[in-house]
Formats: structure tokens, C-alpha cells, sequence
């Protein structure tokens, strides 16, 4: 070997264990950094030609995409169940629990019991105001439920806009992103900090939409949902969705009152298993916004129009005229089936039996239409109303079954449903949740291993050390030569 190549091998070799070692330092300082890829120096030996020694090829990151991808599918799914559990626990939480006195059902038994005290005694004013107060509060319960209920409504339907805003930042990220790495390939510059970039972008993605990556020339990826939709392949999708300030009951995504999403100007299909985006957060969204939360205002509606139409029964009331609403009303009118959708919102208590209103107490005890007061010792009409309080009777809507119930008992059942949805979700997040660790755990494991990078960070110093000694011995050679 000549002097020459001999000096060529070892300031490659001083080159590469620099670099080498500056890998390992990388990897050291980011070995809590999460989404971080160990780097991996690849050298390759030169033969031949008028250079000899090692060569530098490129950085490589060492990831298993697999693994990297089934992780993302359990963040969409973690976001996707989390979204779902909130909503139903925030129901619950309105609805209240059966030994809650504020709950719906509360409210229902509070309002049974004054009936029961005040037709004991029918002539104590203070006995009939409490059950005039009590009628009062189960149809503020029955008005918040729904407001509640409006209220994630529309909540979902900002988060939506905001979810959309962000996934088109981020697609436009990702498009740029591989732009560049595109470049970066043909030229020297590194990738691994470029990839680890488009990565990050990828994973905060993956919380809104499930996501599959499909590699392409020259280092770029295509991103695809397990639906179909495609959101980059050369350019990037762009995702449209017009936010409404206010959800009211009457407005669906089926009656065109609410936006829809678009992918590039082309209507997504929610429904059945032609669901492109279903599993992440965003798809959850539209879920409680058009789905669970319209379902939760009809069955409230229900039992909204239940309570009206047991106090509105013909002949309940002789001194009510026809035409005249019940004890309890539609915005201080008669109530008509006709117009269900969103009653639970508008209920209300009867002004001819409210003080507050310009009432008399004693009209729950003579009659809603009674001009002049009545026997104040009579508490049939009063027994009357309590009777069609606990009458057993079906639901003409709302999906809650056809089984013949009093009141509490259908609001009992309304309440239990909840619960057990919530039950089942919470097991949903739980079982994501646990598969979502373990795939992180996998997924750390082929993370920076401390141990072994010091390890090879001797070998560099090994590999330096013989390398900067060649290279001294070479000095030495030619200064001996140089003094004959």
C-alpha cells in the first residue's frame, strides 16, 4: 500500500468517525424526544480507483412502518372513543342519576310527592305553590336537558371546523414536506430531520383522520384513509366544511340546515360502511353533532311530549275550554303533535297557575279555566293529576319502546340507557386505550437504546484513536524520508 492511499484510509476513516460520533450525540439528546427515529450511519468501503478508505452513503432512520402505522390507527381510534365518551358522560351528567334530587328523575318524584301532599290538604296555599314550583322545575330540567344537549351539538360543530382547518394545515405541511425531501434525495443534504418532520405532521393527522402511508418515488408518501378517501398523492386534498353559529333542534345534516364535509368539492358519504374518514375524532364529531345528539333530543322530546299530553287529555280538567293548553304547555300554548321536534326546549309551565306569571296557586286545585275560587277542601282534581302523573301509558315516539309506563318509570328508563351507553363506551376507550399502549410500547422499543449507543460510541473512539495514529505514523514516515 502507498503512502497515499494509506493517508487516504485513514482521514476517511477520521471523517466518518466524526460523523459517526455526532450521530450518536443526536441520538443521546433526543432519547425522551417522542416521534424521534434512531439514526444509523451508513458507510460503505471503497475500493479501487484513485480513492480508497470509506465513504459516507446517507443517514438512514430506523423505524418499523408497520408497526409506525398500526400505532396511528390507534391514536385515531383512541380520538375517536374518547369523542364519543365525552358526549355521552356530559349527557348523563345533565340528565342526572336517579338519587340525584336535581335529576330528571328527581324532579319527576319531587313533583309526584307535592301532588300527593297538596291533595291532603288542598285548602294550604303554601302546599299548592310547592307543587306549582315543582311543576316548575321539572320543566326547567326537561328545557336544560335540551339546551344541554344543543349545546354539544353545536360545540361539535365548531370543534369540526376546527378540526378541518387543521387537518388542511397540516396535509399543506406534509406536501411541502416531501417537496423537500424530494430535493434533499438527489442532493446531499440530510433527511432523517426533514422525515422526522413530515412524521410528526403525519401522527397529528392520525388523531383526526385514520391514516395509511403509502411510499412513493423519491422518498414522498401518499396518505389514504382505510375508506378510500385519497388526502395526498402529488397534491394535497383540501377539506370543506361551513360552520354554523347556533344548532338548534330542528337543524340536521338531512334537511341541509347543517354543513356536510367535502373532499375537494365532493360530498362524504357518513352512512353505512361508505364511510371514508370513520375512526378518528373528526368522524366522531359529526357523529354526537348528526347522530347521537338528534337521537338524544327526540327521546327528550318524547318525554317532554308525554308530560304535556298526560295534563292535556280531554276531560282531565272539565273547567278548561277546548283549544286551551294543560297544566303544562308549547311556549304558553296548546300543544300539537305536529310539532314535536324540540318541545322539550320550549316546555312550559302554565301561567294560569304561576304567580310569577300573573297566576293563582289555587287553579291547580279549582281548575286551570276557574274564575272563582272553588271548595277549598275538594282535592279531586288534585288526585286527578297525580293519577295521570303515575298512569301507565306508551311513548308516541322517540325510540324508547313500546312498553306501558308511568312517567318516572319511562325517565327511569331513559336514564339507565344513557348509563349503559356510557358504560360501553368508556369499555370502548379502555380496550383502544390499552392497544394503544402496548403498539407505543412496541414502537419505544425500537427507540434510542442508551446502552448501546455508548457502546458504540466507544467503538468510534476505538476507530478515531487508530485512525489519528495512521496517520501520525504517516507523519513520522515522511519526516524521516524528508531528513536522508
Amino acid at each position: 500500500m502507498s503512502i497515499s492511499a494509506a493517508l487516504s484510509n485513514a482521514l476517511s476513516g477520521l471523517t466518518a468517525s466524526s460523523r459517526a460520533a455526532g450521530v450518536v450525540s443526536s441520538n443521546l439528546a433526543n432519547v425522551l424526544t417522542e416521534g424521534y427515529a434512531p439514526r444509523a450511519l451508513e458507510i460503505v468501503s471503497q475500493t479501487g480507483g484513485p480513492r480508497t478508505g470509506v465513504t459516507i452513503v446517507s443517514i438512514t432512520r430506523n423505524i418499523d412502518q408497520a408497526l409506525l402505522g398500526d400505532r396511528r390507527l390507534a391514536d385515531s381510534a383512541v380520538a375517536y372513543s374518547d369523542t364519543l365518551l365525552r358526549f355521552t358522560g356530559q349527557l348523563e351528567q345533565a340528565v342526572g342519576t336517579p338519587d340525584d334530587p336535581a335529576s330528571l328523575s328527581g324532579r319527576v318524584a319531587a313533583f309526584e310527592n307535592s301532588l300527593i301532599t297538596a291533595a291532603s290538604r288542598p285548602e294550604a296555599n303554601d302546599r299548592l305553590q310547592a307543587s306549582v314550583s315543582r311543576a316548575g322545575e321539572l320543566a326547567a330540567t326537561l328545557s336544560n336537558i335540551s339546551d344541554e344537549i344543543q349545546n354539544r351539538r353545536t360545540e361539535a360543530d365548531s370543534e369540526i371546523n376546527r378540526a378541518v382547518e387543521t387537518i388542511n394545515t397540516n396535509l399543506e405541511q406534509i406536501h411541502e414536506l416531501n417537496i423537500q425531501i424530494v430535493r434533499a434525495k438527489d442532493g446531499s443534504a440530510s433527511l432523517a430531520s426533514l422525515q422526522d418532520s413530515r412524521q410528526s405532521a403525519i401522527d397529528r393527522l392520525s388523531e383526526f383522520i385514520p391514516i395509511r402511508q403509502v411510499p412513493r418515488d423519491g422518498g414522498a408518501v401518499a396518505l389514504f384513509t382505510p375508506g378510500g378517501a385519497i388526502l395526498l398523492d402529488s397534491n394535497p386534498a383540501t377539506l370543506g366544511f361551513t360552520p354554523t353559529p347556533v344548532v338548534t333542534p330542528q337543524m340536521t345534516l338531512g334537511n341541509s340546515l347543517l354543513s356536510g364535509l367535502q373532499i375537494n368539492g365532493v360530498d362524504v358519504n357518513f352512512s353505512g360502511g361508505n364511510n371514508m374518514i370513520g375512526g378518528g375524532r373528526l368522524a366522531a364529531l359529526f357523529e354526537v353533532r348528526d347522530d347521537l345528539g338528534v337521537e338524544a333530543q327526540t327521546q327528550v322530546d318524547a318525554l317532554a311530549r308525554d308530560l304535556i299530553e298526560r295534563f292535556q287529555q280531554p276531560g282531565l280538567d272539565p273547567s278548561r275550554a277546548p283549544g286551551d293548553p294543560g297544566l303544562f304547555t308549547d311556549t304558553g300554548a296548546l300543544f300539537s303533535p305536529a310539532n314535536e321536534v324540540g318541545i322539550a326546549a320550549r316546555i312550559a309551565l302554565n301561567a294560569a297557575v304561576d304567580p310569577i306569571q300573573g297566576g293563582e296557586v289555587r287553579r291547580l286545585r279549582d281548575g286551570l279555566g276557574a274564575v272563582l275560587p272553588g271548595p277549598v277542601g275538594e282535592a279531586g282534581l288534585l288526585q286527578q293529576l297525580q293519577g295521570a302523573l303515575t298512569q301507565t301509558q306508551s311513548l308516541s315516539s322517540g325510540g324508547l319502546g313500546v312498553v306501558a309506563r308511568s312517567l318516572s318509570g319511562h325517565i327511569g328508563s331513559f336514564s339507565s340507557l344513557i348509563g349503559q351507553d356510557r358504560l360501553t363506551k368508556e369499555q370502548g376507550l379502555s380496550f383502544t386505550t390499552s392497544t394503544q399502549d402496548a403498539l407505543k410500547a412496541l414502537e419505544l422499543q425500537g427507540g434510542v437504546d442508551s446502552d448501546a449507543e455508548l457502546q458504540h460510541l466507544l467503538l468510534i473512539e476505538q476507530s478515531f484513536g487508530a485512525n489519528a495514529r495512521m496517520i501520525q505514523t504517516i507523519d513520522n514516515m515522511m519526516q524521516t524520508i524528508l531528513g536522508i
